[in-house]
């Protein structure tokens, strides 16, 4: 009996120990963006197609409120995974372009000077 109570604690204390990290975080197995991945979520996006391909136009109000909903209800992280994932590179969207869009919809809670990948948001 002994050994089985002992395993049982090892077990216990194992997988403790695991998921208070990832609790910690608010994330359990999700990732950056909860349960949606990156490229999924990228698709929330559409209506900022323009504006991430010329950094002269001015985005629209469902491109400005797509970002705040993504910045504000995920994280600063997951809209930068969004602004760089791979159906945002493979649309023909310029990260560079894309990475100045939170500023050109006057977001006021944008985190200036958070870096995102190789870039940093104005």
């Amino acid at each position: 009996m002994r050994p089985l109570f002992l395993f049982s604690l090892l077990l216990a204390t194992v997988v403790a120990a695991t998921a208070v990290p990832r609790l910690a975080r608010g994330d359990g197995d999700d990732g950056v963006c909860g349960a949606t991945p990156p490229d999924k979520m990228a698709l929330k996006l559409a209506p900022c197609a323009s504006a991430a391909e010329d950094p002269g136009t001015a985005p629209s109000g469902g491109c400005c409120a797509a970002v705040r909903d993504i910045g504000m209800h995920q994280s600063t992280e997951c809209l930068c995974a969004v602004l760089l994932s791979n159906t945002v590179k493979h649309s023909g969207v310029k990260p560079e372009v894309a990475i100045t869009i939170p500023k050109r919809c006057n977001l006021a809670n944008r985190p200036v000077g958070y870096k995102c990948g190789h870039y940093t948001l104005p």
